[in-house]
């Protein structure tokens, strides 16, 4: 019966812990939210800052390699036009 109310106390503090980082995650998100309205509210586009922010979590070779293939969609499409001739 020891090892049930162990167990019990174990999870019960599992569950505690993971409801404050809960509470931790939203008031971060929070916070986030109150930048990028402080960003518009000085004229900043929120697409770009969050593009920006996606490719730096990049390193230089994906980086390059996600440009590369987007360069040769946009080529195929006819978007960028091709220079070679």
């Amino acid at each position: 019966m020891a090892e049930l109310g162990s167990g019990r106390d174990q999870l019960r503090s599992l569950v505690e812990r993971i409801e404050r980082l809960e509470e931790e995650k939203k008031a971060i998100a929070d916070d986030i939210r109150e930048v990028f309205a402080e960003a518009r509210g000085n004229g900043f586009d929120i697409k770009a800052m969050r593009q920006v922010l996606k490719i730096r979590k990049l390193d230089a070779a994906e980086r390059m390699e996600q440009e590369a293939i987007l360069d040769t969609y946009l080529h195929a499409l006819g978007m960028i036009p091709d220079t070679s001739e």
